[in-house]
């Protein structure tokens, strides 16, 4: 595809930056444009099913497929949140499912509590891959390979195919969320699952995230609460973030204990 027709595809001004697949993810993390697509000699390709909520990638051209997108049946599908910050970045095209390419805004109007992502959820994914970090939808693994499936685990909504692409929560993981439904303080609620940059990274076989991140919508969480939360999570450390007239603020909680007085 030509640069004449890529300018068809999107109706959002375009930021020309001549990029190949080598440069890799870290090479735009500090250009500043992020909101902008940027033109590359090199770019995926990937069509959008509308009963899964997420795109199938039929072309994979680049090195960000190490840390993006999830394995299902030796297919890769982006959920939302990545499907729209590849297409900022200039390195994807997504096409309906009559093969047309999708514009910029048409994308953003997936974003729905249908695909399991919302306005805020998208600016705290693109703030954290734009600074290096490995992000990961919680409780949605990259790869089930050695994974034992288990039907009904999965909160997001969607078709019957779409929950068993997603249905792959460990038990300990439904606990905590089962736990803050129960609770419904303050719109708390598990986002991500947060890596450092790693050059080894192995979809099939992440480790531990570097911390669990949640986002917030109202005030903080109680400190009862969070010792509830870090009794269930286990060794994962708890973060917590907040988005707020397109500001994402992160904040964590030390435990302090004070001396006793005589």
């Amino acid at each position: 595809m030509d640069a004449k027709d890529w300018e068809s595809c999107s109706d959002n001004e375009i930021y020309l930056q001549d990029r190949s697949e080598d440069d890799g993810e870290e090479s735009y993390y500090s250009s500043g444009f992020l909101s902008k697509l940027q033109f590359r000699k090199d770019i995926s390709k990937a069509r959008w099913i509308n009963d899964l909520a997420m795109a199938e990638v039929v072309e994979k051209k680049g090195k960000m497929w190490v840390t993006m997108g999830i394995v299902r049946s030796g297919k890769t599908y982006c959920l939302i949140e990545e499907t729209l910050f590849l297409i900022e970045i200039g390195a994807l095209h997504l096409l309906d499912e009559n093969g047309i390419c999708l514009s910029l805004k048409e994308v953003y109007e997936k974003l729905s509590d249908e695909s399991g992502c919302y306005w805020e959820l998208f600016e705290i994914y693109r703030h954290l891959k734009s600074l290096g970090y490995i992000v990961g939808r919680h409780g949605i693994p990259w790869s089930v390979k050695g994974l034992k499936i288990k039907t009904g685990t999965c909160s997001l909504q969607g078709s019957e195919e779409r929950n068993e692409l997603l249905e792959m929560e460990p038990k300990d993981t439904s606990i905590i969320i089962d736990l803050f439904d129960n609770m419904q303080i303050n719109e708390v609620s598990p986002a991500f699952d947060v890596y450092l940059p790693n050059s080894r990274f192995r979809k099939s076989s992440p480790g531990d995230p570097s911390f669990f991140l949640y986002l917030s919508r109202g005030n903080p969480p109680s400190k009862v609460e969070i010792e509830a939360l870090e009794r269930k999570q286990g060794v994962v450390p708890l973060k917590f973030c907040h988005v707020e007239n397109g500001r994402v603020s992160f904040f964590s909680f030390d435990r302090v204990e004070l001396a006793v007085l005589p």
